[in-house]
């Protein structure tokens, strides 16, 4: 062995069999365990994550060597099979300690070769000839297999298969008859062209794009909040495709539109995309957990990379998270670098126009201190009281949090992240209305068993004990899941009232000592009636209400019952500084309790003296100014915001997290993407490039000309929708886990065509349905092609295939003639919704004009799927979906036939038919030729009549509602 360990050894002959023979199988091109690879030189130096596993000179650090001649059996490698012989280790001891010289031979080299970097999807788009054809690219295909494409469908096929597939609507049996009349041999052109310009284009194409952006209108998770103002990013893309907006504009816009063209509202309300998807509230801003936090903005983030990587470059990026992509050539760094272009990007209401936001704010500042002014001058002229709820409310209808979404919203008090049980906590008004006064100083959630700082150096004792957390703190309006408004009959949220709720379990301190700095006012009374608006399933509910001036105790109720009310009558003394209202739970919980004063005023104790004749009229000038005042600021509508990007102008370093852990950083990142698209520079600046210029680059990078992906992933993206499947079958996924595509010199010519076409979408519309492919019929009978190739790949006939659920959701309401034509807007609501910890979403069935458009404008909510668009395959929003799963079942059957919805609309139907037609036989062909955009056959008619006469014309509505014919588009 002494001889053996000393002499020459040559790494061909000695050390490379071995490393062959124990060691590649584990640590080579297909497989490596700890990230090692031992099967080529380059590999071998660089080591694993555990560090490197050969350090020429020195085989006592050198991890191969360690871990050969381990005596541990669990370290010892080989881990399976006979360990090396002592003359095999001596051999590599040796090697390693003479240098390690390791000659690189032709393996070497091929091994280092990533023959991934030749995928096809990442090759620049082969130039195609101009002159050439989506039909002479099908039937050259078609041709190697000795097939050819089937006959054209008819025109009653092809008007309506155009019009499903452009619109997402069933064609007027008036139109279809025109056309199939038409002898223009351009009439089929002419169809095209009337579809494409149609308004609901844009509708039913931007339910394939929102698709794979995952949009939905409420938050997700546990907590699934609403987002009242996301509905602005829909109607961005319905516009947007109606305009046939460029599609290299249309992407930069959604990822960097707000940075491109920051005073173009439109521009901004395009990031919706990139803020679209679920967000994690408790993980988010809930938890008191930090590590919690840092695994929710992960996922935050990984959920932004692979939204806009995926749906633009049909790339898994996602995959690199934990380790290098398995499949692609694409680093962990580089997926992290991603990361670092959105770590300043958080998703939440933003202003549309900033400059109007900032011109309205301005204005209700001026108009709120004028009005508070005058008031003021009011209460001291006339004894009338300062009003609590404007206190509040400060004419900008205290903005505040609930500490339930985390989204500040209207009719609230105070913008609060956090508030810790018994922890005095300091308004903090949003920045456009610090500036103004403000009567209310602190707020706070009691738990009774400890004394309360209600104040600085003042607290209160003897409060009922609490659950010790409440969801919000005031309201100066009504609550939604309260039962009434009313005390002793008195409706205090209607005109010339006034109403200031406090949730259990909150306090709130008014600040007497500015009250009385801008009023004028010396010593006071509080004047007001106390209701209690409980849930209207909470009888037996109780709640409690008391009142301190400074640290004394002056009014308290306990146990308060749902609808039991009392009027408070305070002395308030001139020296008094503090006025503190609580509610608290009743000892039984915070349900939906909400104690609300109404007509709150602290009214000057005043001697009774009439008022003089000059006090009258200065009283009334002044009660006009208010008036005028409030109209004004009544007048100044809340400036348009819409959920999207809301940036940090210098984002937090970004480093890689080993195995995807948020808790194991490593080296730090700059903001950058993958090379292995080599179009264009991948670096996006450094770690101090501020965030919108990050996000500006990465949009530039995806759209730019020369990169092969984007034009091919969206071109792929049209023809999966007008032929059932994708050149590629795999529209999100182009790398090396993807389909290949059935037809390569097609997807390139198209993708040359999209460009030369200036990026047009509907230009490519066009080019695909005016091909005899798309116009083929789908049910020509063929054997030989169907044995051949079964799947359809090469086209030689068109695909039937079922309608979406939006699509047969719209047509049903088409057909019956209830469709509500109304486009754009804020989502309809087919809910009642229920304020909770967890907000209850309970569907109903649409019953009115508002919930009778089409589906495209539905309110979707996240963590309640619609029990009827789910049956159909509706996917869920949480989700990425660029392709549909079809499902064929029996409860579709029972939904379409039994459904509330379908035999509301059933019946719909047969009320429209009966108020065209006169007779029982125009009746059957009108509903044939309504569902069906064909007249029936003397068979139908006859089956019809039979069944209309002995169960009425509902019935054959319902049937032909659930008919194939109904579903499927041919």
């Amino acid at each position: 062995m002494a001889a053996a360990s000393v002499r020459a050894v040559d790494f061909d002959q000695d050390i490379r069999p071995l490393l062959q023979q124990h060691c590649v199988e584990c640590h080579g091109e297909k497989k490596q365990k700890g990230e090692l690879r031992l099967d080529a030189k380059v590999f071998a130096f660089k080591g694993g994550h555990d560090g490197p596993a050969i350090v020429a000179g020195n085989a006592g650090k050198s991890l191969l060597y360690q871990r050969i001649a381990s005596a541990q059996e669990d370290e010892r490698m080989p881990p399976k099979g006979d360990p090396l012989s002592k003359a095999q280790i001596a051999l590599i001891q040796s090697w390693i300690a003479s240098g390690a010289v390791w000659p690189e031979n032709a393996a070497d080299k091929a091994a280092t070769t990533d023959k991934r970097l030749q995928h096809w999807a990442v090759q620049p788009v082969a130039p195609q000839a101009q002159k050439a054809s989506i039909d002479s690219w099908i039937n050259a295909k078609l041709a190697e297999k000795n097939l050819t494409m089937s006959p054209q469908a008819d025109r009653r096929t092809l008007i309506r298969r155009l019009s499903f597939d452009l619109l997402g609507l069933p064609p007027a049996p008036e139109r279809v008859e025109q056309f199939v009349k038409d002898a223009d041999p351009q009439a089929y052109e002419k169809l095209v062209d009337e579809l494409l310009r149609s308004p609901h284009y844009g509708e039913r194409w931007a339910r394939h794009w929102l698709d794979i952006a995952h949009y939905a209108d409420t938050h997700g998770f546990e907590r699934d909040q609403l987002r009242p103002n996301a509905w602005r990013y829909r109607d961005y893309v319905i516009q947007s495709l109606n305009a046939d907006k460029p599609y290299d504009q249309f992407i930069r816009e959604q990822i960097a539109g707000d940075v491109i063209a920051p005073n173009d509202p439109q521009a901004v309300i395009a990031t919706g995309f990139v803020a679209a998807g679920p967000w994690d509230f408790v993980g988010q801003v809930e938890t008191k957990s930090e590590m919690l936090r840092r695994a929710a903005r992960a996922g935050d983030l990984d959920d932004m990379v692979t939204q806009v990587i995926t749906s633009t470059m049909g790339i898994t990026i996602n995959c690199a998270r934990c380790h290098d992509h398995k499949l692609d050539p694409i680093t962990q760094e580089e997926y992290y670098r991603l990361w670092a272009v959105f770590a300043g990007v958080k998703r939440g209401d933003r202003d549309v126009d900033v400059a109007e936001a900032k011109r309205v704010a301005e204005e209700k500042v001026r108009l709120s201190k004028e009005l508070a002014q005058t008031r003021a001058q009011i209460a001291k002229l006339a004894g009338e009281g300062l009003d609590l709820a404007a206190m509040v409310g400060g004419g900008v209808k205290g903005r505040g949090i609930d500490l339930r979404t985390g989204n500040l919203t209207a009719n609230k008090l105070g913008y609060h992240r956090d508030i810790q049980t018994n922890r005095l906590q300091r308004i903090e008004w949003p920045a456009e209305v610090a500036d103004t006064d403000r009567f209310v100083s602190w707020v706070f959630v009691p738990d009774g068993r400890n004394p309360v700082p209600v104040a600085p150096k003042l607290e209160v004792k003897g409060l009922p004990a609490t659950g010790g957390h409440t969801w919000d703190i005031i309201r100066n309006g009504p609550l939604n899941a309260q039962r009434s408004t009313k005390i002793a009959g008195v409706d205090y949220a209607e005109k010339d009232h006034s109403i200031l709720g406090l949730h259990a379990n909150s306090g709130i301190t008014f600040d007497l000592v500015k009250i009385r700095r801008s009023s004028g006012l010396g010593a006071m009374r509080l004047a007001a009636a106390l209701g209690f608006g409980a849930d209207a399933g909470a009888a037996a509910s109780r709640a409690d209400f008391t009142v301190h001036v400074d640290a004394e105790r002056k009014f308290q109720k306990l146990k308060m019952r749902k609808d039991e009310f009392t009027h408070l009558d305070i002395a308030i003394p001139a020296a008094a500084k503090t006025l503190t209202l609580i509610a608290t739970d009743g000892g039984d919980g915070i349900g939906s309790d909400l104690l609300f004063l109404g007509d709150a005023r602290l009214v000057p104790e005043l001697e009774h003296s009439r008022l003089t004749a000059s006090d009258q009229d200065k009283l009334k000038q002044l009660r006009a100014q208010a008036a005028r005042l409030d109209a004004g600021l009544k007048a100044q509508a809340d400036p348009a915001k819409v959920y999207a990007v809301v940036s940090e102008a210098q984002p937090p370093v970004v480093r890689v997290q080993r195995r995807g852990n948020p808790e194991d950083p490593q080296q730090e990142v700059q903001p950058g993407a993958f090379a292995w698209a080599p179009h264009a520079s991948c670096d996006f600046g450094t770690n101090e490039t501020p965030e919108g210029q990050r996000r500006r680059l990465l949009a530039e990078w995806i759209t730019h000309p020369a990169n092969p992906l984007t034009s091919r992933v969206l071109v792929n993206r049209l023809w999966h929708h007008h032929f059932g499947q994708g050149i590629v079958t795999t529209p999100s996924d182009f790398g090396l886990g993807g389909d290949r595509p059935s037809n390569p010199e097609l997807l390139d010519w198209l993708a040359a065509e999209f460009q030369r076409g200036g990026w047009s979408v509907k230009h490519m519309h066009k080019i695909i349905v005016m091909s005899a492919a798309y116009q083929q019929q789908s049910v020509a009978p063929n054997e030989t092609a169907g044995r051949i190739d079964a799947q359809n790949r090469l086209l030689w006939r068109q695909n039937p295939r079922r309608l979406d659920a939006e699509s047969l959701h719209d047509t049903v309401l088409s057909v019956a003639g209830t469709l509500n034509p109304a486009m754009g807007g804020p989502g309809y609501r087919d809910f009642n919704y229920t304020e909770a910890y967890a907000p209850i979403y309970d569907y109903l069935t649409p019953d009115k004009p508002e919930l009778l458009r089409r589906s495209i404008y539905r309110f979707v909510v996240r963590t309640t799927p619609h029990q009827f668009m789910s049956t159909l395959d509706c996917p869920d929003p949480a989700n990425l979906t660029p392709a549909r799963a079809q499902t064929t079942t029996a409860l579709q059957a029972l939904t379409l036939s039994n459904n509330e919805f379908m035999l509301q609309q059933a019946a719909s139907l047969a009320t429209r038919i009966e108020n065209e037609t006169d007779s029982r036989a125009a009746s059957i062909r009108r509903a044939f030729q309504l569902c069906f955009q064909r007249a029936p056959s003397e068979e139908e008619q006859h089956a019809a009549t039979g069944l209309v006469t002995e169960q009425g014309l509902f019935a054959l509505c319902r049937m032909l509602m659930n008919a194939n014919e109904f579903v499927y588009i041919d």
